[in-house]
């Protein structure tokens, strides 16, 4: 069967991508077999919405061609042979012809006003994706002959998704696969922003001589290049750059592990770790025997310098702000290395040093540390850290009997300047 050209009615011009996407049309459908391909509309319109960009389609003009394929009666779209007996809305020019008014194909488009119907149905026409058959009066309408079959019909001809369907395919899995790609990119980013946050934080922590400084400064530059309108190509430097830095801190943690290890201080490198722990969470056997509280100590005695944290971000999304003092523990840190304090806080919620205050009281009375205790800790510590000691108790909770004694005990090694919230924090971050 011989299709015929088309050119557009009044005043509309004829433009070279009408040609070429209706010379392509008829390539297809003069190509042996071509009346057996069958696509099925609605899994094409799928690719076609995934492969938008590359297609050169809006949304908008994708709401009018899905509204044009409704008045399609059949779910496949097909290309009539030269044999065909069937009715379907197809015209005698071998075409899938649609031919629905203006008004019926707005109100399928949501009530799209007619000017904007227009504008989007044109940019479907040069995309070439339909082919607009208009009559001689420009009207839409079909003829039909003896017996009630549709001999010729004006409108829009959906044929060139039948000729071109196998290119949209190939079109929606490139871009489905540079979206999985720039989707494993970013996470490797994540990643390895992660890792180096946490290594510089225990470079920190553990003493290990290097340039932290300045690894934290390339850290933040890199982390302030991370946006949303990033290309692949962008993405890909920068995952390279976060990995060469993160490569580049880990050979310095081993450098240390290795000096260590060759200096046969081993021993004394085990007691300074256990002498750490057992500040927060190996809990003297004696404490955890207990019952009751221990006799209250006088509030008189001398008292050790006490370290107090500067008020840091509320920020629960960062564990590490190169922007923060070395020393400082901000509130995101605590929130993840005690997470079941967050169920009690306001509307069960932490975003402030405030409502961690307020929870570590309500956690307090539940566990049953006497008011006296809760006092003693609030005057020696102060009221974020006694607090976050409640976080950490209350964390660690089933492995500790007494959780009045552990807090008294707590209290005087820092009335003697001997804990530290530091290796508690990192202690359960680890775990």
């Amino acid at each position: 069967m011989q299709t015929r050209p088309t050119t557009p009615f009044g005043r509309r011009p004829l433009s070279l991508a009408m040609v070429a996407s209706q010379t392509a049309t008829e390539n297809f459908v003069a190509k042996p077999g071509a009346s057996e391909t069958v696509v099925h509309k609605w899994r094409l319109f799928r690719a076609l919405t995934e492969a938008k960009e590359p297609l050169g389609v809006t949304e908008r003009a994708l709401s009018v061609l899905h509204a044009l394929l409704s008045f399609h009666q059949e779910t496949a779209l097909s290309l009539p042979g030269n044999d065909a007996q069937c009715e379907p809305v197809a015209g005698a020019a071998g075409g899938i012809v649609v031919f629905p008014s203006n008004k019926e194909l707005s109100i399928r488009a949501h009530g799209m006003a007619p000017a904007t119907l227009r504008r989007h149905l044109a940019c479907l026409v040069d995309a070439g994706l339909i082919i607009r058959r208009d009559s001689p009066n420009g009207k839409r309408f079909a003829r039909k002959g003896q017996g009630g079959a549709i001999e010729d019909a004006f409108g829009f001809d959906l044929a060139p998704l039948v000729a071109r369907a196998e290119e949209i395919e190939n079109l929606a899995e490139e871009v489905r696969a540079e979206n999985r790609a720039i989707a494993l990119l970013r996470e490797k980013i994540t990643l390895a922003r992660r890792d180096i946050a946490k290594m510089i934080e225990t470079g920190l922590e553990e003493g290990v001589s290097g340039d932290w400084e300045c690894a934290r400064q390339q850290y933040a530059t890199l982390s302030g290049r991370h946006g949303r309108g990033l290309s692949r190509a962008d993405l890909e430097a920068l995952a390279r750059e976060l990995a060469a830095l993160a490569a580049e801190i880990h050979k310095t943690l081993e450098t240390h592990i290795k000096a260590q290890n060759m200096s046969g201080n081993e021993s004394q490198s085990e007691r300074h770790i256990q002498n750490q722990t057992a500040n927060y969470s190996d809990i003297d056997p004696c404490l955890q025997e207990s019952r009751a509280d221990p006799p209250q100590p006088n509030l008189e005695q001398g008292r050790g310098p006490i370290e107090r944290k500067p008020k840091v971000s509320s920020d629960r999304s960062r564990v590490f702000d190169p922007k923060l003092p070395l020393r400082a523990y901000p509130l995101g840190m605590v929130l993840e290395a005690c997470p079941d304090i967050v169920d009690y806080g306001p509307s069960g919620e932490i975003s402030s040093w405030r409502d961690l205050a307020a929870a570590a009281a309500i956690v307090r009375s539940a566990l049953g540390v006497s008011p006296d205790a809760w006092s003693q800790a609030l005057d020696v510590l102060g009221e974020h850290d006694a607090a976050i000691v409640i976080a950490a108790i209350l964390q660690r909770g089933e492995e500790i009997k007494s959780a009045g004694g552990y807090l008294r005990a707590l209290t005087e090694k820092a009335r003697a300047g001997e804990f530290s919230l530091g290796p508690v924090l990192m202690a359960l971050l680890r775990g």
